[in-house]
């Protein structure tokens, strides 16, 4: 998670852009603050799955991969939700992707997120970077967006007290796997998000009803729930996103965009016994408790030994890359192939035989 940037602009002013009086902000509806504050335990177990997704053109061509995980995670000595979701693809040959990292409450309040998007074209990249992070009862929010080598530098900075049904880029994939359980979106549900500006502006979500979507070799039915982002000024954006039975994300797509995000393959039955397996558990908040410090002990012996040894990340690193190059049909054959030269590098094993 990236650090607040040093420069940033006073709490509660916008860096170029004037913020309006609070008290004339938008709000979200009353219905959407109840179903916000309505979600029990029980119902957030059952989101803690990861979600795959091939990204598709319509002409069938393979352009990515879209994957979204939820997991109990710990922030301090807060108990809340890890959402980690990353979209990784080409267009017009053009490197593109976008990684969202969002801690966030049992109520869907947004702890800390981080969101980056980037686009490397020839001569003329784009980077986005968005940082928000909870302190001292406001909400700090720091953008920083690269044109080629034009940095332009955002800051905003909002009482939580207005913010009561933000919905962002990391909460709403949640909210949606929450919703597509309940298999209904209640009616007038408007909440409140950031534009690209940083100003409050309305987001709605409606329900699509249910349809028949193939998924692999099967016939399913998907429930659908769409999401439209208003804006200050540009036109709305509307995603659709469809969902199975039990909270797997089927399909993904910006209305008007040529690019769609689809489910392969319908989850394995080995993953869902694992899920009803881990419910013995995680219901159990002593055991919880003592498994989120063991997690956390061995991500920071895991962190210390990486630090230690650099040239893992480095090696790693050129072996993804020669692969995305060649792209070989074998991956366990090219891997084979790649690190045996390193293997006979090695010092021979000692020959214990007497």
């Amino acid at each position: 998670m990236e650090a607040p940037l040093e420069d940033e602009t006073p709490a509660g002013a916008l860096a170029g852009i004037e913020v309006p009086d609070h008290g004339e902000e938008l709000k979200a509806s009353d219905e959407a603050l109840t179903l916000m504050s309505s979600f029990e335990p029980a119902e957030l177990q059952k989101c803690v799955f990861p979600d795959s997704l091939v990204t598709v053109s319509e002409s069938g061509r393979d352009l990515g991969r879209f994957s979204v995980s939820v997991e109990f995670a710990r922030r301090g000595q807060q108990t809340c939700m890890l959402l980690h979701a990353q979209s990784q693809g080409a267009i017009d040959d053009s490197p593109c992707g976008t990684t969202v990292t969002a801690y966030l409450t049992t109520d869907l309040e947004v702890l800390e997120e981080d969101y980056h998007e980037y686009v490397k074209l020839e001569g003329h990249s784009l980077d986005k970077r968005c940082h928000m992070v909870q302190r001292d009862g406001q909400l700090v929010i720091n953008k920083v967006t690269t044109v080629g080598e034009e940095v332009t530098k955002e800051s905003a900075s909002y009482p939580m007290s207005v913010l009561s049904g933000l919905v962002t880029e990391g909460s709403n994939l949640l909210l949606m796997r929450l919703i597509a359980l309940r298999n209904k979106v209640p009616e007038q549900m408007t909440f409140i998000s950031f534009d690209q500006g940083l100003h409050i502006i309305h987001t709605t979500f409606s329900e699509l009803g249910l349809k028949q979507l193939e998924v692999g070799d099967e016939m399913v039915e998907v429930f659908g729930v769409q999401r439209i982002v208003h804006s200050v000024e540009d036109s709305p954006t509307i995603w659709q996103c469809y969902f199975l039975p039990n909270g797997h994300l089927a399909s993904r797509v910006q209305v008007g965009s040529p690019v769609t995000m689809r489910l392969l393959q319908m989850p394995s039955q080995l993953e869902k016994g694992f899920e009803k397996i881990s419910l013995l558990w995680e219901g159990d908040m002593q055991m919880r408790s003592k498994f989120l410090d063991r997690k956390e002990e061995l991500k920071a012996d895991h962190a210390s030994y990486l630090r230690q040894h650099p040239e893992i990340r480095a090696l790693i690193s050129d072996f993804l890359q020669f692969l995305l190059l060649r792209k070989p049909d074998d991956v366990f054959q090219f891997a084979r192939e790649y690190f045996l030269p390193f293997a006979s590098r090695r010092p021979p094993e000692p020959n214990l035989t007497p």
